[in-house]
């Protein structure tokens, strides 16, 4: 991918991204991709610079909820499948999951423990939003645990300053736009 490639997308979803105050909390700037997502060039723009960050990959992994929309773009522009790495409780037993630390509480991640082949897989994470890393680093445990190889995580944004890349070092990271 060309810098002006990068330059073009990042304005793209600069465009495209709606920051609304105080949301979900007094304080908070909310970056709403909704309007990227709801923008055939904005979207088609987003998934094949992702898909070019993820090449190599046989399997992309789509995290809760965002993720799936930005993952099966990917997915289909790499010609893999795409696998909903969703939160807790969403899925009928059995699962494999993961639990992890946030700065109010706890989460959970998982996938279904049957029926999906992931172990020798090379699995790219996908994502809207890079902040603290921690759903990232959860999912790249949860699918080393179940035997993949998580090559690289891909996200649309990054909020700088949150320790996100810190959080998955030294898995390589990729960010259509950090602000």
């Amino acid at each position: 991918m060309d810098a002006g490639t990068v330059t073009a997308v990042s304005d793209l979803v600069a465009a495209l991204t709606r920051e609304v105050p105080d949301f979900p909390a007094p304080g908070i700037q909310f970056k709403d991709l909704t309007p990227l997502f709801a923008d055939a060039r904005g979207l088609a723009a987003v998934a094949e610079a992702l898909a070019e960050a993820a090449a190599g990959a046989d399997l992309v992994a789509g995290l809760d909820a965002r993720g799936f929309l930005v993952g099966a773009a990917v997915a289909t522009r790499l010609g893999t499948g795409v696998l909903a790495v969703r939160k807790g409780g969403k899925l009928p037993p059995p699962v494999r999951s993961e639990a992890y630390s946030l700065e109010y509480g706890t989460a959970t991640l998982e996938i279904p423990a049957d029926g999906i082949a992931v172990a020798g897989r090379r699995v790219v994470l996908v994502d809207d939003v890079l902040a603290t890393g921690g759903t990232l680093a959860a999912a790249k445990r949860l699918l080393e645990h179940a035997g993949a190889t998580v090559t690289a995580a891909a996200v649309v944004l990054e909020l700088a300053g949150l320790g996100g890349r810190d959080a998955v070092a030294p898995l390589p990271v990729h960010s259509l736009r950090c602000c």
